[in-house]
């Protein structure tokens, strides 16, 4: 039996101080009716916590973490950055040597800049659209998430013509008014709103792959089809890549399903672990932004040193490896397959979404909305979190986020995740 008594004391003492004892919310472990791990160090495909307990980590920082914890030729990046400075709020040659490697891997970048976080650069993107357009409103999706800007807090009134209501307190009617709520995975909803509202309509912002109600993949022609809309009514198409970007493929998801967005949002493996996000695409769009254009964008770290010495590192080996993505589509395959024959053998309904190495473990019939995704047993899901927990696999804390392969896992982690995974299903089920 593992014990976690040092997480105990040091989650109490966090919450003396900080807000629910955690700097973000997921990591508060309230949705599987629990208290979080502290973690003390990772190498690898393995974390550790301050108990000791060590964990094959599916959850890599939510997605960051493609080549693993500490990946060496990262931590020397890191290093030989920070020596030379952490910060100067001046340009450095670095930042454009990743910018450029950003662009030959995704063709559709003519022109990006660079930020600190995914937030950051989604709420970037839309003033820029918003300022080339010369438009109002955005288009998002239920259950899709772009970080925490205002206008991204909005959830689906009582029918897809509703204009959005506020999700969080502190949000005003007025900004959230300005973003329409469609239906992810169904065209006709955004038919709809397009028919009413089309020439106010800015930008249609969609994570190719949705990865914040879990993993749902694209229904075929849905990419396709917002492509279509956007152009024919002189909207802009953002795909906001900060999951998928670099890891379903060199070029992202927009490689993978070939459909081509006029700007996108990065974050996430663009770091490789440190705090960085980008938007970009194409240059008669973004050169709307200062000092060149009326559109405003600043950051004192935009750019930061280290941080985009981290994502060089990540980038390039990500870039020049023979068959990476191949290698991790294979761990992944088996890792899912794996998963279903037990969940199968243990009398447990699960639908198991993956697209390349990212995937969610669906107490629910088959997931391919929001709605859907609502639908999940969200008590099964958290005993079968516990007792992965006790088996030493760490997943998402959350039945409603994605897992995550590293190029780190190795066969042996994978066989371990599959075969503890034959007790927590068994677990998941009601006494």
């Amino acid at each position: 039996m593992r014990t976690h008594d040092k997480s105990i004391e040091a989650f109490s003492q966090a919450s003396t101080i900080i807000p629910g004892g955690v700097n973000s919310p997921v990591r508060a472990f309230r949705s599987v009716n629990g208290k979080p791990i502290f973690v003390a160090s990772g190498s690898g495909s393995h974390m550790t916590d301050i108990d000791g307990n060590t964990y094959v980590d599916f959850v890599c920082s939510w997605g960051p973490l493609i080549l693993g914890h500490a990946d060496a030729r990262v931590v020397s990046a890191i290093g030989e950055a920070a020596k030379k400075g952490t910060s100067f709020g001046a340009p450095t040659e670095a930042e454009t040597e990743l910018c450029r490697l950003v662009a030959r891997m995704m063709p559709s970048i003519e022109r990006l800049r660079l930020v600190s976080s995914g937030t950051e650069a989604a709420m970037s993107a839309v003033r820029v659209a918003r300022g080339h357009t010369g438009r109002s409103l955005i288009v998002k999706f239920e259950g899709c998430y772009h970080g925490h800007a205002d206008p991204f807090l909005v959830a689906a009134g009582s029918g897809a013509l509703t204009l959005g209501v506020p999700d969080s307190k502190g949000v005003t009617p007025g900004c959230a008014g300005d973003t329409l709520t469609a239906r992810y995975n169904d065209l006709s909803s955004v038919a709809d709103l397009f028919a009413a509202r089309g020439s106010e309509i800015a930008a249609v912002i969609v994570e190719p792959v949705a990865g914040n109600m879990g993993v749902v993949p694209p229904a075929s022609g849905f990419l396709e089809g917002l492509r279509c809309i956007c152009s024919r009514h002189g909207s802009v198409l953002i795909f906001d890549e900060v999951i998928t970007g670099f890891r379903l493929a060199k070029g992202g998801a927009q490689e993978l399903y070939g459909v081509r967005p006029d700007l996108t949002v990065l974050g996430k493996i663009i770091g490789g672990g440190l705090p960085v996000g980008a938007f970009g695409g194409k240059r008669e769009i973004m050169q709307c932004i200062a000092p060149l254009g009326p559109v405003y964008q600043a950051g004192t770290l935009s750019g930061n040193p280290v941080a985009v010495a981290a994502g060089l590192a990540t980038l390039s080996a990500v870039g020049t490896t023979p068959g990476f993505h191949a290698a991790l589509e294979k761990k992944a395959a088996r890792l899912a397959e794996g998963l279903a024959r037990q969940a199968k053998a243990a009398g447990c309904r699960v639908c198991i979404n993956r697209v390349g190495s990212m995937m969610t473990v669906f107490f629910a019939d088959a997931v391919t909305d929001f709605a859907s995704a609502k639908r999940s047993d969200t008590q099964k899901y958290a005993r079968f979190f516990h007792a992965s927990l006790e088996s030493g696999i760490y997943l998402a804390p959350s039945q409603f986020e994605a897992a995550f392969v590293s190029a780190a896992h190795t066969d042996e982690d994978i066989d371990r995740a599959i075969a503890a995974s034959a007790g927590a299903f068994a677990a998941a089920q009601p006494a």
